[in-house]
């Protein structure tokens, strides 16, 4: 909602007027386009009326009787960019929108380059729009994608850290959650596990959100923002946990199937790109081996069969492809018939009573074809992600490692020794085995001792394994 407003010039879209949309030009920074990708596709775009979606430091041709609206992080250059903009006069009007909030000496910075540009009068509006975090389903979202190496859980645990990069990335992580709730209009109540970075980034959000609401003129969450939370007496709870507190669960392996797009293919802001195998035919000696294709594939909520599936283990995925797919060949067959029948020459007598009544049947298959597509399209979808989750699962035995990790995590007695699984050479890549192991190190009761220890380790080395994250949680343990 906030960014189908931001592209109607900040004014809340009307409902049911029939004009034309402005047409108008986007221009955002890759912080922009990771916002607005999930969210809107190209074709939602276009019915808002935009035609052209730019990426700022791109080159870029002068448009100069079209209305430009800017998305874009309140960064240096994204600053310089914009004031040359200005001066290059490359769109006949100007609605600057930052992801967050512009401090006070880069809005000068912007005035003075329009007083200079002679533009002032072409800079229609200067918002900050509070978006900085990526939505990815209707309830759940992350922080960033550009630089997220800036907000891991490595970046903040490093033992060499100084205290300013601590402070700026408690910033930015405040700056997302502090925008996420302007957005959803609320004041959340906080609670936090002690003494742990999670603390300070409450303690630091706690401070802004107090600050805001100070300012009574200005605050952002009353008078119109978005949503009338203001006088809502429910306010949303937000736990702020360590990753410490469990550091198994990320390394586990999972049943279920988005979990294991997410984990064996390369699932990034809800597409997941493929690599398509070539196929198995024998080409002539001496030729090139094809090349492999690249295929993307985006699986978001409008997709009914991956909101249906992703939480579902995955053999009943396989299943639920399997009977799609026959129930869309009998409505393709049930089309293909009627076609045969309305085929006949008009010569025989049996066809024309037929045809009275299969004209009806027809006008309906006629008219679900663009639904049978559609359907068609989401069948080759899934069956595509899913026999490339599939090829993982065989040449890794990731149900294996799932069954085994479970008993780990749950305490309950094994079937087959660990070592066993680490020396099988059949069984997974070294980072599925060093994963198995480091959750059977974290969840023991008191860890193994030295001597087994070392049989494991050397295990691990014989299967390949880099050793470097078992030294981290031992110190960590």
């Amino acid at each position: 909602v906030a960014l189908k407003r931001m592209l109607n010039f900040n004014v809340p879209p009307v409902k049911n007027s029939t004009g034309e949309p402005v047409w108008k030009v986007l221009i955002y920074d890759r912080f922009g386009q990771d916002i607005i990708s999930p969210l809107l596709s190209v074709k939602e775009l276009r019915d808002m009326g935009i035609t052209l979606h730019l990426l700022l430091h791109s080159d870029r041709d002068a448009i100069p009787d079209v209305p430009a609206v800017y998305f874009v992080m309140p960064t240096e250059e994204n600053i310089d960019r914009m004031c040359q903009d200005l001066r290059n006069q490359l769109y006949e009007s100007y609605y600057l929108n930052f992801i967050s909030a512009i401090s006070r000496s880069k809005l000068e910075d912007i005035a003075n380059a329009a007083i200079g540009a002679n533009a002032v009068t072409q800079v229609a509006k200067v918002f900050d729009q509070y978006l900085n975090f990526i939505t990815l389903e209707d309830d759940m979202f992350v922080l960033c994608n550009q630089n997220k190496e800036l907000v891991s859980y490595r970046a903040i645990n490093r033992p060499d850290i100084t205290d300013t990069e601590m402070e700026t990335i408690m910033d930015t992580i405040v700056d997302s959650l502090f925008c996420f709730f302007v957005t959803l209009g609320a004041i959340p109540i906080i609670r936090c596990s002690r003494g742990t970075a999670a603390e300070m980034v409450a303690v630091k959000l706690d401070k802004k959100l107090r600050e805001n609401l100070r300012d009574a003129r200005n605050s952002l969450f009353t008078g119109d923002t978005l949503g009338a939370g203001q006088f809502s007496f429910q306010r949303p709870l937000l736990v702020l946990v360590d990753r410490n507190i469990d550091l198994a669960t990320p390394l586990h392996h999972t049943w279920t199937y988005q979990a294991l797009v997410h984990d064996v293919l390369d699932f990034h802001l809800n597409r997941v790109n493929l690599e398509e195998s070539a196929g198995t035919e024998s080409a002539p000696a001496g030729a090139r081996p094809k090349k492999k294709n690249k295929k993307s594939y985006d699986l978001t909520t409008s997709d009914k069969f991956w909101q249906k599936h992703k939480g579902s283990p995955f053999p009943e995925v396989a299943e639920s492809v399997q009977q799609e797919l026959e129930s869309y060949r009998a409505q393709e067959d049930e089309v293909k018939r009627l076609k045969s029948i309305m085929g006949i020459e008009g010569e025989d007598e049996g066809a024309i009573s037929m045809l009275s009544d299969n004209t009806a049947k027809l006008t309906s298959a006629v008219s679900s074809l663009p639904e049978l597509l559609e359907k068609k399209r989401l069948i080759d979808l899934h069956t595509n992600v899913a026999t490339a989750v599939l090829e993982h699962i065989k040449s890794r035995k990731l149900d294996v490692y799932f069954e085994y990790e479970e008993k780990i995590m749950s305490k309950s007695t094994l079937d087959k020794s660990l070592l066993d699984m680490i020396s099988d050479p059949d069984a997974g890549t070294p980072e599925d085995k060093m994963r198995l192991f480091l959750i059977y190190y974290i969840s023991s009761a008191q860890a193994p001792s030295e001597i087994d220890l070392e049989q494991y380790k050397k295990a691990l080395m014989d299967a390949g394994c880099n050793l470097a994250p078992l030294s981290y949680i031992k110190q960590w343990k």
